[in-house]
């Protein structure tokens, strides 16, 4: 079993920002794969399904990004879900528009969902792919960065973007973390 969690914020005027990509990643591989993340539960929505022979949750919390551990935790406590099977996927400032990075531990560095992630987890080792969305102009609002739409050419950019995810996501269920880390992280 695999549990993927998408960082987001819940409502349509945050459904294509920056800090929604980890929702946008979710929803591409819930398409690839016929599954419908509608489930109300655990304080996100929540699908269920079956890829290639692995049980798969993916689940977007609905607490807004500064309490995504809440939904986290109530997933892990309601289906006993081990921590080793859960991965995060979320906006990263550090990477570069159009990358993945792959990592198995580390610190939040300045991003909310993921200070709430290892507060709620208790830890900083669990397996994370982050989705770069570049660093804004200097002297730019971080907060308002992340919250602001992609532009045109992003946009362009984005179905690519969305399927290397998808396609570590998938690597992840038949590999070891350090397997996918080596391939994807380039």
């Amino acid at each position: 079993m695999k549990w993927f969690v998408g960082l987001g914020n819940p409502g349509k005027q945050y459904e294509t920002t920056r800090h929604n990509i980890g929702f946008m990643a979710l929803d591409r591989f819930a398409d690839k794969h016929g599954i419908k993340i509608s489930q109300n539960k655990c304080k996100g929505l929540l699908g269920e399904g079956n890829v290639g022979g692995t049980k798969v949750y993916l689940l977007k919390p609905m607490t807004y990004m500064n309490l995504s551990g809440e939904s986290i935790r109530a997933f892990m406590d309601f289906y006993k879900a081990p921590i080793e099977d859960l991965i995060l996927v979320y906006d990263d400032l550090d990477t570069p528009y159009g990358q993945i990075r792959l990592r198995y531990q580390g610190s939040a560095g300045g991003h909310n969902g993921i200070k709430s992630a290892i507060q709620y987890l208790g830890t900083q080792s669990f397996q994370r792919i982050r989705m770069g969305i570049n660093r804004p102009a200097p002297g730019y609002n971080i907060a308002d960065y992340v919250l602001s739409n992609f532009s045109k050419e992003e946009f362009k950019l984005m179905p690519q973007l969305l399927d290397t995810t998808c396609e570590a996501m998938e690597h992840a269920l038949d590999n070891p973390f350090e397997k996918t880390m080596a391939k994807f992280n380039v």
